[in-house]
């Protein structure tokens, strides 16, 4: 699994021009699944982001994770984190997995974030054309990968 975060304002997407959902301060949540992956990366994934500090304390220094602060956060499904552009200009996507392994994994990472959050999380209509808004703040935006595990 592959994950950009990023620290928001707010973030909404929208599915023929109409608002699917929205959030205002917390983190937006890009998420890739190749069939590599398992329910273990689900959890260790899952800990990572409710555990990151990335909001700021009273002496605005990011250390307080998103359960500290009691933010929102939103993901959306986006296969493109696992494009390869080694071979020429068009990217080849043969990592990512295909709808009917990655669709139940990433209704999987919901719920399993939405109980490590306590509360619901946002999320895109998977497989959708979603135009996705939003305020970085910060910016801050970080990258994982469950691979790495950095």
């Amino acid at each position: 699994m592959r994950v950009v975060i990023q620290r928001v304002r707010h973030a909404s997407v929208s599915i023929n021009g109409e608002v699917f959902s929205s959030i205002e301060r917390g983190m937006l949540v890009l998420l890739a699944i190749e069939d590599s992956d398992t329910e273990d990366e689900i959890q260790w994934l899952t800990d990572k982001i409710v555990k990151l500090r990335i909001f700021d304390d009273e002496n605005k220094v990011m250390n307080k994770s998103v359960v500290e602060t009691k933010e929102d956060i939103m993901v959306v499904s986006q296969f493109t984190l696992f494009a390869s552009t080694k071979k020429g200009n068009r990217p080849s996507y043969i990592r990512a997995s295909k709808a009917d392994f990655s669709r139940p994994m990433y209704e999987k990472f919901i719920r399993t974030l939405e109980l490590k959050l306590g509360k619901p999380v946002s999320c895109g209509q998977f497989g959708a054309d979603m135009q996705i808004e939003l305020c970085n703040d910060g910016p801050v935006t970080i990258i994982i990968d469950t691979k790495y595990k950095e």
